[in-house]
């Protein structure tokens, strides 16, 4: 017949977990004191680096993005706040603050003719345009930054993807499944037909119709009823390089 434990047995057996316990708490400890070490070393060498290659930083888009990249990989976000070490020793606070305010005017310019759902691309062309004088080259890696942060001004201003592309929005319009279908169809032409969309999603007339009213009302799309085979062609000025490159010139 098998013995239990005695009490001293059972105290012995308590007195070694918590050794183990202390010890592995001792570990553990002492693990995050060397990460933390390690994460003042990284971020001291990181503010060594800003300020050597400031210029490149702020002038230099791939090398900008690389910075990020370094940045993100100790949790430094140097856009976290206009003020302290990164924005005096960079500026790199204002940079995208200014490129916000230029995101915000390109976006309310063009919303009468995109109804506020513009192409990241175009967005990009268009500032690439009003910044021709500036030393500063923009790319949409800048501009997905810079819209970010202007989810603060509540609804809008967002960047979503449909299909290939990716669409910037700065409206609180809602895009339910069938819009989201209806435009990625669109990105092969800029537009599409009734008789297309039945024909290519297998939906009822009446859900296409449904769904393509509801996107001229928002003011995403543009009906050209003027063709010879009679059929209505719906554009997307959002996904469409003609309309694009007419946008471009304004």
């Amino acid at each position: 017949m098998r013995r239990r434990p005695g009490i001293g047995g059972l105290q012995k057996a308590a007195a070694a977990r918590d050794q183990y316990r202390l010890l592995g708490e001792n570990v553990a400890k002492l693990r995050t004191d060397m990460m933390k070490e390690q994460l003042a070393t990284f971020k001291s060498q990181l503010e060594e680096f800003a300020r050597k290659h400031k210029n490149d930083i702020r002038k230099n888009p791939a090398f900008r993005a690389q910075f990020h990249e370094m940045c993100a990989k100790i949790g430094v976000d140097p856009l976290a706040s206009n003020k302290g070490f990164w924005a005096e020793l960079l500026g790199i606070g204002d940079f995208y603050y200014e490129l916000g305010v230029q995101i915000i005017e390109v976006c309310m310019l063009t919303r009468s003719h995109n109804g506020g759902l513009i192409s990241l691309q175009e967005l990009c062309n268009h500032l690439r345009q009003r910044r021709k004088k500036d030393r500063e080259a923009v790319t949409e890696d800048d501009c997905l930054r810079a819209i970010s942060k202007l989810k603060v001004l509540g609804s809008g201003f967002e960047v979503i993807t449909i299909g290939k592309k990716k669409l910037v929005r700065s409206v609180p319009t809602e895009l339910n499944k069938d819009h989201n279908q209806i435009l990625e169809l669109a990105q092969g032409q800029g537009f599409v037909t009734v008789e297309e969309v039945q024909r290519r999603l297998s939906w009822t007339s009446g859900r296409v119709t449904d769904a393509l009213e509801t996107l001229l009302e928002e003011g995403l799309a543009m009906i050209d009823n003027g063709h010879k085979d009679g059929k209505c062609r719906y554009w997307f000025p959002c996904v469409s390089s003609i309309y694009s490159s007419i946008g471009s010139e304004t």
